[in-house]
């Protein structure tokens, strides 16, 4: 097979924007709604909604890779790189630690150039703790890079990145490239979501790093809205995409065919479009979530209070299944008869609502 980088084009990428013209449209509407939102909460709850954006997006864009964190650590971790920890935090999981490390820098540093030790930065705090792998540089082993599915002995090959050799002049060539179509560059693509998705694709051909190209690509993803725009962009690329990671996989495996990249631009615009909508309803749920705990915080025992939280971190989602008594003792480690106790007043006090009766009782919150 012949991918993007072995043809005569490669990287003069082409597409057609009028294919999204109205999501582009539509995506510059729910932004301002998305701003003006924000602009009439309390700064409290701004702060919150912020907050919970870049601790969905690090936990997610990990998820996406097999990899689950610890989300207290994420939470931690992102507030002590945010200043907002007095005492810094200590953090066990230190994955989760490099996870939110980055996400904060990527904020605090949106509206910079970039630099190929930005992106060693980026690839340092996100896998210091490998040691199999080289960190904080391009790849260099002689194998190829490729993306692989199936048993040992039936792997199917999606794609191969361009050869080590190549990588220090390719991503020169992309560091200048993504530089010159930033706002007042020489090239500059005034579209932020489709800025953001050729920048995605060409960063995931290149596949530059040994491990973490796809963590980064997404991180350079949000980077490119963010500049465009001219602010942090509040919204999970990763949570979106990794709800359907089918979809996101076999996408970037058709782009990385041709550098007529009309379709994926059409499905990355679409992903940030879903990923604005979703951030209306997170924002919204905070909104509930703080009206929520005012109303109740002074009425629950310490247990009760970590229960709600755990089903508050699902998001507007819902906590998935409902609590019932056996995960809220898992939850709280008190014992059967206490989480009876608690579960009924939770819900006398309208905390909860019931679903279900006998052993298959649930409970979901009143929000």
């Amino acid at each position: 097979m012949i991918y993007n980088w072995q043809q005569s084009d490669w990287p003069n990428f082409r597409y057609d924007v009028s294919k999204v013209e109205e999501m582009l449209y539509e995506f510059a509407e729910l932004t301002g709604h998305v701003s003006g939102m924000l602009k009439a909460l309390p700064k409290a709850v701004q702060l919150e909604a912020v907050l919970d954006m870049m601790v969905a997006e690090a936990i997610k864009t990990s998820e996406i890779e097999g990899e689950y964190l610890n989300r207290r650590d994420v939470v931690s971790s992102i507030r002590n790189n945010l200043g907002l920890n007095q005492t810094p935090e200590a953090t066990k999981d230190k994955m989760a630690q490099g996870a939110g490390e980055l996400m904060a820098d990527a904020r605090k540093t949106y509206a910079e150039a970039l630099t190929a030790e930005k992106l060693f930065q980026w690839h340092t705090m996100l896998l210091k703790e490998q040691k199999r792998i080289q960190v904080g540089a391009w790849r260099s082993h002689e194998e190829p890079m490729q993306v692989v599915s199936g048993a040992l002995g039936k792997e199917k090959v999606h794609f191969e990145a361009p050869p080590s050799s190549r990588i220090p002049d390719e991503m020169s060539s992309f560091i200048r490239w993504f530089n010159q179509t930033a706002p007042g560059g020489d090239k500059e693509i005034r579209k932020a979501p489709v800025r953001s998705a050729v920048a995605h694709l060409y960063f995931e051909t290149l596949h530059p790093f040994e491990d973490g190209n796809g963590r980064i690509g997404r991180t350079i993803a949000e980077k490119a809205l963010s500049q465009t725009l001219g602010r942090p962009v509040l919204l999970s690329l990763s949570r979106t995409i990794e709800a359907d990671k089918k979809a996101y996989y076999h996408s970037l495996e058709q782009a990385q065919k041709s550098n007529d990249i009309t379709s994926w631009v059409k499905y990355f615009v679409h992903v940030i479009l879903t990923s604005q909508q979703q951030t209306i309803s997170l924002v919204e749920f905070i909104l509930k979530k703080s009206k929520f705990f005012e109303r109740f915080q002074n009425l629950l025992n310490e247990r009760q209070a970590k229960a709600v939280r755990r089903m508050l971190d699902a998001g507007p989602e819902g906590f998935e299944g409902g609590m019932n008594a056996r995960k809220y003792v898992g939850i709280t480690k008190a014992s059967k008869a206490t989480a009876t106790r608690d579960l009924q007043q939770l819900l006398e006090l309208g905390v909860f609502i019931q679903e279900g009766g006998g052993r298959s009782t649930r409970y979901r919150l009143n929000i």
